[in-house]
């Protein structure tokens, strides 16, 4: 009906130097109101490439939703189409690549890490060797290996031993979600380094036994430096979303059977190596808490099925209203199949069904003005913010052990 051809670029993207293959490409916020606008969104999947953001795939969209997709060189017929439809939209981004290159705070290379820019894989790798040797309260082991035969490793932070409880955190699901890995490093460095014995939170903390896994889908952050926009593991038609392939609900609602998608569930429940690593965790018996951290659409999210959802959501309330105190930025918080959209085979869903039952997905900022490449002007105050949440979090658990 809608006949437009789209070509979405994939580039060759290094963190301080990228190709102009983004540059006039535009981000469009579009608020659907009824089927007719679903169904030209859905038309405009059929016939061209859209890169959808928010949800992931358009098999998701529904009427009363937020959809967030990038568009590359028929902004002015699609908008056309938008306006003659009554659709509410904007435009969040109007050159991608202007964009991406306002997201560093400067171009010049830097060889050291920093826990306020987006630093490579390599950078993250020998700061976890670095910080573990720095403090006694943490250690370094690998849990496994990728595809490409990076080591996964994974951080230890606590007193552990055999009767104590746990709390555990992925990070880096998705390749282009830079800010979730930046967390993980600026709490490792808050728990170990800043704030342990001054804070009563974070030495409770470090006095029972905390876990941190900095990046799961290392083969997909090393290729954004290829390609910055990418989300799965790194081949077009093969590459597995790793977060919708845990043995929980496997391929149902919210992932697909397609090789080609980016939300591919893959060959089998855990078919991956990160997957199946995270799976097999020898110490996964003793975690009590199981927390995973995404972007964007500022969201703090639980599995559907837990129980009691009044708990959750009082638990979930609470942390929100804690991080808002900081900068007023405001989370909305529920059910993750209702209140973003259904997301089969994810960690947290799978951390629910192997018996943790505190299990939450932070969505970390923004809400689309910047969307997955947020300015690392943000990466402070998006840290210092979560930080809180995560912290009443895990002082609530740890005050109601089960």
């Amino acid at each position: 009906m809608w006949v437009l051809l789209v070509l979405i670029g994939f580039s060759a993207v290094s963190a301080h130097q990228q190709d102009l293959a983004f540059d006039g490409q535009k981000v469009f916020h579009v608020i659907l109101q009824n089927d007719e606008q679903v169904e030209i969104i859905n038309s405009l999947a059929s016939n061209m490439q859209v890169d959808f953001w928010q949800p992931h795939s358009v098999t998701l969209v529904r009427p009363k939703m937020q959809v967030d997709f990038v568009e590359a060189d028929k902004s002015f017929e699609v908008e056309d189409l938008l306006k003659e439809s009554g659709a509410e939209y904007r435009v969040l981004i109007d050159n991608l690549q202007a964009a991406l290159d306002a997201q560093f705070d400067s171009k010049a290379h830097t060889t050291r890490h920093s826990y306020e820019k987006y630093n490579s894989w390599e950078m993250i790798a020998a700061w976890t060797a670095d910080i573990a040797a720095q403090n006694p309260n943490l250690s370094c082991s690998v849990i496994g290996e990728t595809y490409k035969g990076w080591p996964m490793y994974l951080l230890e932070m606590g007193k552990s031993g055999p009767n104590t409880k746990a709390i555990f955190m992925d990070c880096g699901f998705h390749a282009g979600e830079w800010i979730s890995p930046a967390f993980s490093q600026w709490f490792v460095k808050e728990v170990t380094l800043e704030t342990y014995g001054e804070d009563t939170v974070m030495t409770i903390l470090l006095n029972s036994d905390f876990y941190v896994l900095p990046v799961v889908n290392i083969d997909g952050y090393v290729y954004t430096t290829n390609d910055r926009m990418w989300r799965k593991k790194p081949c077009h038609c093969t590459g597995t979303d790793p977060n919708r392939n845990f043995n929980a609900g496997w391929c149902t609602l919210g992932a697909s059977k397609n090789p080609c998608d980016s939300t591919y569930c893959g060959s089998a429940p855990e078919s991956g190596r990160e997957t199946k690593a995270l799976a097999d965790h020898e110490h996964l018996s003793t975690v009590k808490a199981y927390l995973t951290i995404h972007s964007y659409s500022q969201l703090l999210l639980f599995p559907y099925k837990l129980p009691p959802i009044a708990e959750t959501g009082k638990i979930a309330r609470a942390a929100s209203k804690q991080l808002a105190s900081l900068y007023n930025t405001k989370y909305t918080y529920g059910p993750g199949a209702r209140t973003i959209y259904p997301a089969a085979g994810g960690s947290d869903d799978w951390a629910y069904d192997q018996g943790i039952k505190y299990s939450f997905t932070f969505e970390l900022r923004d809400t689309g003005r910047y969307g997955f490449i947020l300015p690392e002007t943000q990466i402070k105050p998006t840290c210092e913010e979560t930080l809180l949440a995560v912290k009443h979090i895990a002082n609530y658990v740890l005050e109601h052990l089960y």
